[in-house]
């Protein structure tokens, strides 16, 4: 879970910049990489983006309100006696 959580958190973050590009600066990074918004491979990547918002939603109810960026793995020290 912690790596489609931070997954997730990189597309939503790429994607974020995407549209602050957009706005800025009337350039759409995803529409530019495939030829066009409505392209195959620039849906494609609007949808994984979007599946990727969904999962940073859900993922908090799903474990109680955490959302784990990190694995959560404690070392245990050996003790020789």
């Amino acid at each position: 879970m912690v790596f489609f959580n931070l997954l997730s958190y990189i597309l939503v973050l790429l994607g974020a910049l995407n549209w602050g590009m957009f706005g800025i600066f009337d350039f759409n990074l995803v529409s530019a990489i495939f030829g066009g918004a409505r392209s195959v491979g620039a849906i494609i990547v609007y949808c994984i983006i979007a599946a990727a918002a969904i999962w940073l939603i859900i993922s908090p109810i799903i474990t109680n309100g955490m959302l784990k960026l990190h694995g959560g793995r404690e070392a245990h020290a050996v003790h020789e006696h």
